[in-house]
């Protein structure tokens, strides 16, 4: 089983500590001395391309470049993985610190610092210097907690995906029911349904394409402005360009000369609960496992929160077993997490697979087996393609269901050492020449070429399908001889797969339902007449758009659910049923709700989608502001959840009528493994967070529009397009 726990960039909040940072001469010179071996070439869009003799000096650069363009973004997330988000946020983060305080120990990580290999520990003291002579350089930045950054944090956060952590299905109000000793029941506040976050990524093998080279595409969605753009190069075999998560010194998705690499966030089981029988003997609880009666392990944390202005303190009591954390409760039983939310092989595997060259080498980086969150959508210079659902597979019970919580007193349900890569859900070099996946199942990666689901355990791949899935399938089977361009246009469709299976169900119930002579039916005609000749394609002047969303927000949780446990119907499947039995009371009593709404709000429900769904970036801050009465850009695309291939998650917000943007497309890129390079790109807004600067949105209505920049590769075009060179200090 397995939750998400999705990291959200929080504001800062007023509460800022007043320090100077403190820097000894010998830090100093050493800083200064590896600069002088780094050059940050700043493209015409702002983009860093880094440049140092060795892995170390690049990896510096990278994170004074990062610094430069966000370091409040840097800075968060070590906070979060520190768990000290509540001194900055108060009360509401102090569980969600336990929970990271739980799962991720710096005493573990500075363990693994210490006995890292020499290379390893190079990669990560150049982090945290890069990170820290940009604090030294720049006494103007006052950081929100952290005035000196170790290179041990590099090893709390070792993935670099948005859902790095797995929880199994626990929740954070379960873990607050636990540890709190509060007497009431804590339930966890519901999600945005349409603020999907995932990925999706395509693969072309040379028969489907124009040049007969293979062509990737790299189409992330996460929360805007989570990853900036770069190149990093060293004279010790490091090229490598594409999305870093901010503060990371690997990029996360991306390509080399030879190969090039998208993850997509999986549902691959990595985690379990596991139901202790727990017995108290005097002051200390035991737990029972076959047969024998074993010491829960306690161990006290002190989380400290920000409250009315000043720093307060709670310690918890908490508890272990052998499996893990005890982070819940369920029909009096403990609840035990065995996890890998955090490992060195993880940050081994995220820098190694950077410097692959092609196929073969990127089959031995993934016999690592240590990422835990993503499939992989691969490509290179040969022709090759490929797919991984997965990578850290724990062998299991196939006879157990593990989207439960499991048996915690006996040793049957152990794990039994991990799944080889080739065990576990795979394709290479499908003959039907593409591979596509978006959050969805493994089973039609390759359309008839997939893999089979009856040759895998059901904890290997519980993922269903979703509308994204569809349409990709769709738009990559019916095409051919691709293009980087002709993949951005795939990439980029506008077919909202999910409305035609629900607007059929609706004019169908409206017209065998609906009296002409009831006032409901006149309400109701045209705006029913107008979906009933829809296309299914959104953009920005289209009505039916508006129409169509404002309604399925509506019609309930079940059909907006993406990911699942095993034994449970997909997205798909659980919409085509809702569609056949819906009656007239759960689809026209909503949509004439929306109608009424729309006009409510706007003087008419016949309101462009693009008038109100807008793209708008006015602060640098952490949480962004909207403002109906500061410019904006109309936006056509619509969220993933109604099968939209270039994401575009947006919400109303209090002081608002129109819908802003939040989340979806942020880093997109096409690139072709040729003789030489070939790649456009696109980030959401810009690549910096200074609102000052012109790369803050500079490719603002570029995003709105899915047209694309001339990657820069090559250090000669670089040099032709640079906006300025320096070292890192000047």
């Amino acid at each position: 089983m397995k939750l998400f726990v999705f990291l959200l960039l929080l504001p800062v909040s007023l509460f800022a500590q007043k320090v100077t940072n403190s820097f000894t001469a010998a830090e100093i010179r050493r800083y200064e001395q590896q600069a002088q071996r780094v050059t940050i070439v700043r493209d015409n869009w702002g983009i860093p391309h880094v440049y140092g003799k060795t892995d170390a000096d690049a990896v510096f650069g990278l994170l004074y470049a990062q610094c430069e363009d966000d370091f409040k973004r840097v800075e968060m997330n070590y906070i979060e993985k520190l768990g000290r988000m509540a001194e900055l946020k108060g009360e509401p983060e102090l569980y969600n610190d336990l929970q990271i305080r739980l799962l991720i120990d710096t005493t573990e990580a500075i363990a693994d610092y210490n006995k890292a290999e020499v290379w390893l520990k190079k990669l990560m003291n150049a982090y945290a210097d890069g990170i820290n002579y940009y604090l030294f350089k720049h006494p103007e930045v006052k950081p929100a907690m952290l005035t000196l950054f170790k290179p041990w944090y590099a090893l709390l956060w070792t993935d670099g995906s948005i859902g790095a952590i797995s929880t199994a299905d626990a929740t954070i109000s379960e873990l607050k029911n636990f540890y709190s000793g509060d007497k009431v029941s804590y339930v966890d506040e519901p999600k945005d349904p349409e603020n999907q976050t995932g990925s999706n990524g395509f693969a072309l093998a040379p028969s489907k394409t124009a040049s007969g080279n293979a062509i990737l595409y790299i189409n992330p969605h996460v929360t805007f402005y989570f990853r900036p753009e770069v190149q990093v190069v060293s004279e010790e075999g490091l090229n490598v360009y594409g999305a870093v998560t901010w503060g990371q010194f690997f990029v996360y998705q991306g390509f080399n000369p030879y190969c090039g690499w998208m993850h997509t966030s999986s549902a691959v089981d990595v985690s379990d609960l596991y139901a202790e029988k727990i017995s108290k003997k005097g002051n200390k609880f035991f737990y029972e496992y076959d047969g024998q009666q074993k010491p829960v392990t306690e161990k006290k944390i002190v989380v400290r929160y920000l409250k009315d202005g000043q720093l307060q303190t709670r310690e918890f009591t908490t508890y272990f077993t052998h499996h893990g954390p005890v982070i819940a409760k369920r029909d009096d039983k403990w609840l035990s997490l065995r996890s890998y939310n955090r490992s060195m092989v993880s940050l081994i595997q995220s820098w190694k697979r950077t410097k692959a060259k092609g196929f073969e080498d990127y089959k031995k980086v993934m016999d690592l087996k240590a990422n835990t969150s993503n499939n992989t959508v691969f490509a290179d210079n040969k022709g090759n393609i490929a797919y991984w659902h997965g990578n850290y597979v724990p062998v299991r019970d196939k006879s157990i269901n593990w989207s439960n919580p499991v048996d915690g007193s006996v040793s049957t349900t152990e794990w039994r050492g991990l799944h080889s890569v080739n065990e576990s859900v795979h394709s290479y070099n499908p003959a039907n020449g593409w591979l596509q996946n978006c959050n969805s199942t493994p089973f039609t990666v390759a359309g008839e070429n997939s893999p089979k689901k009856s040759d895998y355990p059901a904890y290997m791949a519980p993922d269903g399908e979703n509308f994204r899935g569809v349409n990709a399938a769709r738009v990559l089977g019916n095409g051919s001889s691709f293009t980087i361009d002709k993949v951005i246009a795939a990439g980029y469709d506008t077919y909202l797969s999910a409305f035609e299976v629900l607007v059929p169900a609706l004019v169908k119930s409206f017209e065998i339902s609906a009296q002409k002579h009831d006032t409901l039916y006149y309400q109701l005609i045209d705006p029913i007449m107008l979906l009933k000749k829809w296309d299914y394609r959104t953009g920005e002047n289209s009505v039916e758009t508006t129409m169509a969303i404002e309604w399925a927000q509506k019609l309930g949780g079940q059909i907006q659910k993406i990911y699942i446990d095993e034994g449970e119907d997909d997205q798909v499947t659980r919409t085509k049923k809702f569609a056949m039995t819906a009656t007239p009371e759960q689809l026209i009593k909503p949509f004439a709700q929306a109608v009424k709404d729309l006009t409510n709000k706007y003087g008419t429900w016949q309101k462009p989608w693009g008038e109100i769904n807008r793209f708008q970036r006015l602060t640098g801050d952490l949480q962004g502001k909207y403002d109906d009465s500061q410019p904006s850009i109309p936006m056509g695309y619509a969220s993933a959840l109604w099968g939209m291939l270039p994401s575009y998650n947006s919400r109303v917000y209090p002081n608002t009528k129109k819908r802003y943007g939040i989340s979806g497309n942020s880093f997109i890129c096409a690139v072709e493994f040729g003789p030489k390079i070939k790649a456009k790109s696109l980030l959401a807004g810009g690549e910096s967070g200074d609102p000052k600067s012109p790369h803050f949105k500079d490719q603002a209505e570029m995003y709105t529009k899915g047209q694309f920049k001339e990657v820069l590769f090559y250090k000669e075009d670089v040099l032709r397009n640079a906006e300025k060179s320096y070292h890192p200090g000047e």
